[in-house]
């Protein structure tokens, strides 16, 4: 069997026939037989795709050979396609679900009025040297933050990406607006889109982790400043930057170490649920489900 590898990758331009850009990706992802996620709309493209490592790299070559795309940035991950179920190619108003497109504006350099860039290298001379407080806010949701995240960071109470936009200006985060925020995604479109967000609701000193976790974890492993696994939203389920990553994430059932995650098969919840593997087979509903019930 031929080495598979994922990618993922995003790009912030604008499109002028988002339509025609998904009818190409589409079809190259499918001739390439190419599994995972794609999505297009008038603010860019969004990918992250499986398969044969040949076949990737004639996918990252036909793609950056159009002008608006030549220069996306390529992140490898260990996996194969079948970590996806299927190839889905969307068009979509926002290219992350901020529920926010009349506030993020894009040209060929990316977001308008974004955050300051920082790579890896530098975050920590970034810490050190800071007068001020550098504060980590978590640009997922908290599901995912539950089994890894930066040291210290805040991690917004929010269960999904549109909920940021209400969630960021409520008067219990009024503090940070006054430190140096550096806002971190898995692959950096989440935080992108956050550091213009949380400028535009008064935040004063905002940076973006430049290629999000992905490639702070490339760099630094366990090393740096993360700790435990990250979150992705395919089979896998989660990634560990090593063997000796710490488990941060905590049974919703008895309160042991992990990070697996299964559904609540309430219909009407279907949360993501902590468990281990000796509290999963006992209950499938979450705790909030069982409390509900036992009321």
């Amino acid at each position: 069997m031929k080495m598979q590898k994922i990618i993922l990758y995003y790009v912030f331009t604008p499109l002028s026939d988002p339509v025609a850009i998904k009818l190409w990706q589409n079809s190259l992802a499918r001739s390439l037989s190419l599994k995972g996620r794609i999505i297009v709309s008038r603010q860019g493209l969004n990918a992250t795709l499986g398969g044969e490592m040949g076949n990737l790299k004639t996918y990252i070559k036909e793609t950056k050979n159009y002008p608006s795309f030549k220069g996306a940035i390529f992140k490898w991950s260990d996996g194969v396609a079948d970590d996806f179920p299927r190839l889905s190619v969307k068009l979509r108003d926002e290219l992350v679900s901020f529920k926010s497109p009349k506030d993020i504006n894009v040209t060929v350099n990316g977001i308008i009025g974004g955050g300051k860039r920082i790579r890896p290298s530098e975050l920590h001379d970034l810490i050190k040297n800071n007068t001020n407080d550098v504060v980590f806010v978590d640009g997922r949701n908290k599901q995912e933050a539950a089994i890894g995240r930066f040291k210290n960071a805040v991690v917004f109470d929010v269960n999904h990406t549109r909920d940021f936009l209400e969630e960021i200006d409520k008067p219990k985060y009024s503090s940070l607006k006054e430190k140096t925020v550096v806002t971190y995604c898995t692959g950096g479109i989440r935080c992108e889109v956050l550091s213009k967000l949380l400028i535009d609701a008064g935040y004063k000193d905002v940076y973006q982790l430049d290629g999000g976790i992905i490639t702070y974890l490339d760099q630094y492993k366990d090393q740096g400043l993360w700790e435990g696994s990250l979150y992705v939203f395919d089979r896998r389920q989660s990634i560990k930057a090593s063997p000796n990553a710490k488990t941060i994430g905590i049974c919703s059932y008895c309160s042991d170490p992990t990070e697996r995650y299964i559904n609540c098969s309430n219909s009407q919840c279907n949360e993501l649920i902590l468990a281990c593997q000796k509290c999963a087979p006992k209950s499938s509903e979450c705790v909030n489900c069982l409390t509900t019930l036992n009321r």
